[in-house]
C-alpha cells in the first residue's frame, strides 16, 4: 500500500510523540532509580527518590497514558481518522 502524504506526516508526528513520551518514561523508571542516593533530599516528609519509587513514577505512568489518548485523539481529528462514538 502506498503512503500518501498526509499519511506520512500523520504516522511521522505519532513516532515523534511517542519517541517523547518514552524519553518522559525512561527518565523517570531509569534515571531517577539510578541516581537515587543523589536525590537525598525530602518531599512530603519521604526522601525523594523513595517516593518517585514507591508512588511518584506511578503517578507519572498515568499521566503519560492521559496525555498520549487526549493528543492522539486531537491528532485522530485533525487527519480525519478518529474512530466513530456509538
Amino acid at each position: 500500500m502506498q503512503l500518501t502524504p498526509k499519511h506520512r506526516e500523520y504516522w511521522n508526528r505519532n513516532l515523534a510523540l511517542t519517541g517523547f513520551l518514552l524519553a518522559i518514561w525512561f527518565l523517570v523508571t531509569f534515571v531517577v532509580g539510578y541516581f537515587a542516593r543523589e536525590l537525598s533530599f525530602n518531599f512530603l516528609g519521604w526522601p525523594f527518590s523513595f517516593y518517585m519509587c514507591a508512588q511518584g513514577s506511578l503517578i507519572v505512568y498515568v499521566v503519560l497514558i492521559w496525555f498520549y489518548a487526549r493528543r492522539m485523539r486531537r491528532l485522530d481529528e485533525d487527519y480525519g481518522v478518529e474512530e466513530e462514538d456509538d
